[in-house]
């Protein structure tokens, strides 16, 4: 007895292995999908708690630091972790504003400071930041040095608004829009690509044939004309929302194609014939038996579909016809930036355009490792 209590299990060969298990291992072997997956976990935590993460709020300025560069880090056993202050002075040629060392403007940094109050998600008050100037390190520090002693890790846009405060607010706003995009997408191209490929006959006919009529008109300017249709007096959340079926309405026919297919090569096998004989109703074969048997080629597409919502919602915001301001994402960002002499004297205003390609090769990293894993038989 004793023995069979606290014998060994047999190690599980790979032709022991079902389906799911033989996915999450071929998929483990992709590192790169693998830590692409860690990274976009990472920046949906940083967009939930997007206030914590944000030194500063969103819409908080500082006039004496405009277009104040990104701030260099120094280290020393007196002051510890600081950030090297600066101070705006005028050209007296050019009459240019330039930014030049100030010592003793130096900002002591730490984790979890003192900042300024917010609700986080609007309901649980808070004053702490995970990173940020630590005042309780400044001797002699009275209420109001705040405007003195500043870190702009990312610099400072024409407002003097912290850049990286505002890219990590306004990844609340970008990185949804990719979610629930494609999650409105999954509900058109599942629906209607299931009962294009199971109905057959004319019903398949007619809606192929109001697919490649979509396909056939170029992307982007379909985009700006249904993104000119949003009224301009709807406020920010009627435009999100406006925004997010816009990109929608274009992104399903590729979903839909690819359920058709599989659909059209399953609705024979044995096991749907059967569902059918015992007289399961068609919507019980089609959602219960036939889209569960490729689960993980939709998960695939829907994967690799995200970062071309976040890049519709991108372009659409920085063009002026998607969201607008007062709403910070990346593309409201950028709308700075349509200004060539600006770009090319704050070149950091373009610090949306590195999160915005870090977010999408973490996506695609992650759709190849995952189309990769979707079929553990192909090799071994």
């Amino acid at each position: 007895m004793t023995f069979r209590l606290f014998a060994r299990r047999p190690a599980l060969t790979y032709d022991m292995l079902n389906q799911r298990q033989l996915t999450l291992l071929k998929f483990r072997k992709h590192k790169l999908a693998v830590a692409a997956g860690f990274l976009l976990a990472g920046l949906y935590v940083m967009a939930i708690f997007s206030p914590f993460f944000a030194p500063y709020g969103k819409y908080e300025r500082n006039l004496d630091y405009i277009y104040c560069p990104p701030q260099k880090l120094g280290f020393n056993w007196e002051k510890g972790l600081y950030a090297r202050g600066l101070k705006r002075a005028v050209d007296p040629v050019t009459l240019n504003s330039r930014y030049v060392d100030a010592p003793e403007n130096d900002a002591p940094l730490g984790f979890f400071v003192k900042g300024k109050p917010y609700r986080l998600w609007g309901i649980i008050p808070s004053e702490r930041h995970f990173f940020g100037v630590d005042p309780e390190r400044i001797p002699d520090f009275r209420p109001g040095d705040e405007a003195r002693y500043v870190y702009f890790l990312a610099g400072a846009d024409k407002f003097g608004c912290d850049i990286w405060s505002r890219i990590v607010q306004g990844s609340t706003i970008s990185l949804s829009v990719g979610l629930v995009g494609v999650f409105l997408s999954f509900l058109f191209g599942v629906v209607i690509g299931g009962i294009s490929g199971y109905c057959g006959g004319a019903v398949d006919t007619a809606i192929q044939r109001v697919i490649e009529i979509i396909n056939s008109f170029p992307q982007l300017p379909m985009w700006l004309a249904l993104a000119a249709a949003v009224p301009s007096d709807w406020g920010p959340l009627e435009t999100y929302f406006a925004i997010t079926v816009t990109l929608s309405l274009l992104s399903w026919t590729g979903l839909a194609r690819v359920v058709r297919g599989k659909i059209l090569s399953l609705r024979e096998e044995d096991y749907a014939v059967a569902a059918r004989l015992l007289g399961a109703s068609h919507p019980r074969i089609l959602f219960r038996h036939l889209l569960p048997a490729f689960a993980s080629h939709i998960i695939v597409t829907l994967t690799l579909t995200v970062p071309g919502m976040i890049l519709g919602e991108t372009s659409l915001s920085f063009l002026g016809l998607g969201l607008r301001p007062p709403v910070v994402s990346w593309g409201v960002m950028l709308q700075d930036c349509m200004n060539v002499k600006a770009v090319i004297d704050y070149p950091w205003l373009l610090a949306p355009v590195l999160m915005l390609v870090f977010a999408v090769l973490c996506f695609n990293f992650l759709g190849d490792g995952l189309r990769d894993a979707a079929d553990p038989y192909a090799s071994k």
